[in-house]
C-alpha cells in the first residue's frame, strides 16, 4: 500500500521537503498557516488539509516542520490537533527545533492514543531540503523510524538514529550551536583582517588549506563581502532579520535545554547576543 504522507509548516525548510515527497509520487496532503505555500504545492499535486485533525485523519505518518515548542503544541493538541485525528499506528516525525522534553511530552500524549512519535530534526538548509540532501537525526523507536523511512528518504541523504524519543532534538541543539558558533569565529576573524589591512583572499587561502575555513562558512562568509548598498536594502535586511531571528531562537532553546542539564555554556549565551551583528543586521541607527 502506498504511503499516506501529512505534512505541517511549508516554510524555508518545510516547502522544499514537502516539495520532494510530492515528487517522489508519495500521496501527500499539506498544511500551512500561510495559504500562498499550500496552493504552490496543491498545483505540483499535493492535497490540502483544513487543521491539523483533517490532515492526521487522511494519512499514515505525518512531518511537523513549525516554528517552535508553543506552535507544535499548538498543532498536537486540541479538539482540532493532530492527536484528534490520528489514527492508530500512524506516526508523527517532529523536524521542528524544540526542547527535547517537549519532544517527550508530545510522546507520551500520543503514546495513550496508540500514535507514534519520532524527533526528525534536520540539518543543512533549504538548499539541501530542495536536493535531497539533508540529515535527518531521529530520535525514537526504530519501528516507528522504519514506517517513516520511504518519506524521510525523499529528502535525505543520511538517516541517523541518533537514540531514544528526544535525543534527535538534543542532537539538532548541540549541532547548532556548533554552526553559529563558528559562524561567529569566521565573523571575526575576518573583521580583524580587515581592519589589520591583510588580505582576505590570503587569509581564505590558508585557513582553507588547514581546514579552519570549511564550505558552509565560506558561503556565510559572502554575505558580509557583498557590497554595502546590497547588505543594506530593505529586501536583504528583511531575509538577514529574518535569519538571525531564527538563530537567536534556536540558542534561546539551547540554553533552556542546556539548564536542564546542568551546563553552564557561557559561549552560548554570548553569541546568542550577538546574532543579529553577525548576521549583518542593521539597527535603528543603521549599526
Amino acid at each position: 500500500m502506498t504511503l499516506r504522507v501529512g505534512f505541517i509548516g511549508l516554510g524555508n525548510i518545510g516547502k522544499p521537503m514537502a516539495r520532494r515527497l510530492v515528487a517522489a509520487g508519495l500521496e501527500t496532503i499539506v498544511l500551512d498557516a500561510v495559504q500562498a505555500p499550500v496552493d504552490e504545492l496543491v498545483r505540483e499535486g499535493a492535497k490540502p488539509a483544513r487543521s491539523p485533525r483533517d490532515l492526521a485523519e487522511r494519512v499514515d505518518v505525518i512531518g511537523v516542520c513549525v516554528r517552535d515548542d508553543a506552535d507544535v503544541r499548538a498543532v498536537i493538541g486540541g479538539d482540532d490537533g493532530l492527536l484528534a485525528g490520528a489514527a492508530r499506528g500512524s506516526v508523527i516525525a517532529l523536524h521542528s527545533t524544540i526542547l527535547p522534553s517537549t519532544v517527550r511530552e508530545v510522546g507520551a500524549a500520543a503514546a495513550e492514543r496508540g500514535i507514534g512519535v519520532l524527533d526528525a530534526c534536520v540539518t543543512g538548509g533549504a538548499a539541501a531540503a530542495a536536493a535531497g540532501k539533508l540529515t535527518y537525526m531521529v530520535g525514537g523507536d526504530l519501528a516507528h523510524l522504519e514506517r517513516c523511512r520511504p518519506a524521510f528518504e525523499t529528502s535525505a541523504a543520511k538517516i541517523v538514529h541518533t537514540g531514544p524519543l528526544g535525543s534527535g532534538a538534543a542532537t539538532k541543539l548541540c549541532n547548532n550551536l556548533m554552526t553559529y558558533l563558528a559562524w561567529l569565529s569566521a565573523f571575526e576573524s575576518f573583521k580583524l583582517a580587515r581592519a589589520a589591512g591583510l588580505s582576505q583572499e590570503k587569509l581564505e587561502e590558508v585557513t582553507r588549506s588547514n581546514g579552519n575555513l570549511t564550505d558552509p562558512m565560506l558561503a556565510f562568509l559572502a554575505l558580509h563581502k557583498a557590497p554595502a548598498e546590497t547588505r543594506k536594502s530593505s529586501g536583504v535586511q528583511a531575509t538577514l532579520r529574518s535569519f538571525a531571528t531564527l538563530a537567536e531562537k534556536d540558542l534561546a532553546v539551547t540554553l533552556a535545554f542546556a539548564r536542564e542539564c546542568g551546563v553552564a555554556l557561557p559561549g552560548t549565551g554570548l553569541v546568542s547576543q550577538l546574532m543579529a551583528s553577525v548576521y549583518a543586521v542593521e539597527d535603528a541607527a543603521g549599526g
